[in-house]
């Protein structure tokens, strides 16, 4: 009887004794779920402390950011038309691994779903591809898996986790504050500010604490006020279900990766599924995927053009040192994708240039009328312009006004 193939171009016996793929057996048996969330979060950790000291916030910087809060939260309410927030906001000072806690137990739900569905879409691709193994001595069975189903949902978790780590430190590195990521989410409580994060950025650019934390403060309460909307957490979950629900792996992009692993070697898995600038699993775009994801870019630029018009627009107004904030934000953005998770889990483009796209619909929309019509777009999900309509701002008016 031949011996059958193992999936992915990978040599079955060798795998029996090396440490590497023992280790994996092991953290994949613990895994219960599509994400095993406490490697992410370790690795999360890992990744953020590479960008150097994180001490405990000093308890004498909370008054001077809860000074700025309440001025952000006046003027932004004053100058949109939102409603207040329905308590009052106050300020958490957080290290980076709290901020990484905070993050993966808000984005939990989202992400959980989309790691469910591309175990599904990788499911479906590969099941004409991947040998039945029936044989209880064969190359799946020494590996403690029944199935090549049970390789996708069982390494699946420790492979997302990997992505999901990798994404959250690179964040944690960077972000101001919990609203510093494009998708939006349900809030409760205070307003985290990553006071470490913050310093460097003051630092780096020689910036007047008091008003940059004033900035800071006005963008973190924009989004706050934003997300109080109760429709709009609830319809960016719907959005990137419904693209997530008929996504398409690309599975030779899968195949390559499995088979440049080397047992044994953890530098190979490294290379294979921890690249930075890799995307782990590729998704296949038809025109009908290509619209589902002009939504989510079109959600992502109304909300982050939306804060950074209202932010900026009222940092010039009352801030003395604005054009020196504006240029070190500029120069903390340069590098910098918005949205990661799509990037790192979705190989999908969703970054700066849709926020820039937004910014300038509102403006335009201001130009052409007021800040209290395009406070409109905060209304329900079908008041929210769409991509062409961030395009085409008139577009907007004449279907709304």
């Amino acid at each position: 009887m031949s011996t059958p193939q193992f999936p992915f171009g990978m040599d079955p016996e060798s795998l029996r004794d090396a440490p590497l793929f023992r280790e994996l057996q092991r953290v994949m048996s613990s895994s219960s779920g599509p994400v095993q969330w406490e490697l992410a979060r370790q690795l999360a950790v890992a990744g953020a402390a590479e960008a150097g000291n994180d001490p405990e916030p000093a308890e004498g910087a909370r008054a001077g950011l809860e000074d700025a809060l309440r001025v952000a939260e006046l003027q932004v309410v004053d100058f949109t038309g939102l409603e207040p927030a329905n308590d009052l906001l106050r300020v958490s000072l957080a290290r980076r691994a709290d901020w990484i806690a905070g993050a993966i137990d808000a984005y939990r739900t989202l992400v959980e779903s989309a790691a469910t569905r591309l175990q599904d879409a990788l499911g479906r691709a590969m099941v004409d591809q991947l040998p039945t193994d029936d044989d209880a001595e064969g190359p799946l069975a020494a590996l403690g898996l029944g199935s090549p189903q049970d390789l996708i949902r069982q390494l699946g978790p420790l492979l997302q986790a990997t992505q999901i780590g990798q994404v959250f430190g690179f964040l944690a590195a960077r972000v101001l504050g919990d609203h510093d990521v494009g998708m939006p989410r349900a809030v409760t409580g205070p307003i985290g500010f990553v006071l470490t994060n913050i310093e460097r950025v003051e630092a780096d650019w020689s910036l007047d604490p008091r008003e940059f934390r004033t900035f800071v403060a006005l963008h973190q309460v924009v989004h706050r006020l934003q997300a109080e909307r109760p429709w709009l957490p609830a319809y960016a979950v719907r959005t990137v279900d419904d693209f997530l629900s008929t996504m398409t792996i690309d599975v030779d992009a899968i195949q390559q990766r499995f088979a440049s692993l080397a047992p044994g070697d953890p530098e190979s898995l490294q290379a294979a599924f921890g690249g930075e600038d890799d995307a782990m699993f590729g998704v296949v775009l038809d025109d009908e995927q290509r619209l589902k994801l002009d939504r989510i870019r079109a959600l992502i630029g109304a909300v982050e053009g939306h804060a950074d018009h209202v932010a900026t627009t009222i940092g010039a107004r009352l801030l003395g040192t604005y054009a020196r904030i504006e240029e070190a934000m500029r120069r903390h953005r340069d590098d910098e994708e918005l949205d990661p998770l799509f990037a790192r889990l979705l190989g999908v483009d969703v970054g700066r240039a849709h926020v820039e796209l937004g910014r300038r619909f509102a403006d335009t929309v201001v130009e052409l009328t007021d800040e209290a019509t395009l406070t409109r777009m905060w209304t329900d999900a079908d008041a929210l312009p769409g991509l062409a309509e961030l395009e085409e701002p008139r577009l907007w008016l004449a279907r709304t006004v």
